[in-house]
C-alpha cells in the first residue's frame, strides 16, 4: 500500500462529502474511537463498531460541520497501519492511526485531537 497516496484519497474523500466515498475506505467491521462521538452524539463511550453505526455517526456529524474541509500535514507508516496528521474541524490539529485488514481496508482506528 502506498501510504501517502491513500492518504490523499481518504482527504479527498472527506472534503467531498460524500458518505459512500467515505466509507469506501473501510471494513464492514470497522472499529472506530474518538472523542468526537460523544461530542456529535452526546453519549456513548467514543467507540463505535460496524460500517452501519459508523456511517450514521459520520452522515450526522457532516450534518452538523457543513463546511468540514480537512488539509493533510503529515503521513507515517507502521505495520499494516498508517497515521495520518491533519488539519481537522473547529480549527483542531488531528492525529488519526488506522490499522489495515488483508484487502487494505481500515479495521480499526483512534483518533486524537489538539488546539
Amino acid at each position: 500500500m502506498d501510504a501517502k497516496k491513500f492518504a490523499e484519497v481518504w482527504v479527498r474523500s472527506w472534503n467531498s462529502h460524500n458518505i459512500e466515498d467515505i466509507l469506501s475506505h473501510y471494513s464492514d467491521d470497522i472499529e472506530i474511537t474518538t472523542p468526537m462521538i460523544k461530542m456529535t452524539l452526546g453519549s456513548g463511550d467514543g467507540t463505535l463498531k460496524g460500517k452501519e453505526a459508523v456511517g450514521n455517526y459520520w452522515r450526522k456529524a457532516l450534518d452538523k460541520i457543513p463546511d468540514l474541509h480537512f488539509e493533510l500535514y503529515e503521513v507515517t507508516e507502521g505495520i499494516n497501519s498508517i497515521a495520518l496528521y491533519y488539519k481537522s474541524v473547529m480549527g483542531k490539529k488531528a492525529i488519526e492511526v488506522m490499522f489495515f485488514d488483508e484487502e487494505e481496508k481500515v479495521c480499526k482506528m483512534y483518533a486524537y485531537y489538539t488546539d
